[in-house]
């Protein structure tokens, strides 16, 4: 068991710095976005001329934000969950039940990982260049000069799957914890236990 604590207690301080940092770039790329949204609709309805970036630079900040605050929604309980038959069961049989589940997510999430990296980022569309997005100031990055390489858009799937991967690996062995009858040595991340129930 000391064993298991020895492997948790760090993962949660390394999740609980790396899911904090992202939740503030993640709302940062919300304002970024809401601003661009809004500055597109003022441009294109008072004064007739949208600029042709806002709505792909609103994308980006919106891909960012979803992959930074999927694995700290993950960890929350956040999730829209159909947990009928795991409430349904006894006790040990739902521990069971919710093991096996994470399992097969680690494994999802290995196989995301793989296409995330080998499909997305490292393909011709990631190797290519955004159509309207510029760096400021004319500062010239990489092949495609001062335009925006699409990996940096695809970049977020492929940061958010490892996110979730180091998520569910802390949620199994926490689970495996609570199997194992120590469940109430662990510490609840949720603000409220109840927090992805309907009522």
């Amino acid at each position: 068991m000391s064993v298991l604590f020895g492997i948790l207690w760090p993962l949660e301080r390394l999740n609980t710095v790396l899911l904090g940092i992202g939740r503030v770039i993640a709302i940062l790329a919300m304002a970024i976005m809401v601003c661009l949204i809004l500055g597109q609709v003022f441009f294109r309805y008072v004064l007739n001329d949208a600029p042709n970036w806002t709505e792909e630079g609103a994308r980006f900040g919106m891909l960012w934000m979803t992959g930074l605050m999927a694995p700290l929604a993950y960890r929350m309980g956040g999730f829209v969950a159909i947990d009928m038959v795991e409430r349904a069961l006894p006790r040990v049989m739902s521990a069971v039940l919710s093991l096996i589940l994470l399992a097969l997510s680690l494994w999802v999430l290995f196989v995301f990982w793989d296409r995330g990296l080998n499909n997305h980022l490292d393909t011709l569309s990631g190797r290519g260049c955004s159509a309207t997005l510029r760096w400021p100031f004319g500062i010239e990055v990489g092949k495609c000069g001062e335009k925006f390489q699409n990996r940096f858009q695809y970049a977020s799937l492929w940061v958010s799957i490892n996110l979730l991967i180091l998520v569910n690996i802390e949620l199994v062995i926490r689970q495996i914890i609570t199997l194992l009858g120590q469940g109430d040595r662990l510490t609840n991340h949720a603000p409220d236990s109840e927090i992805a129930g309907s009522s």
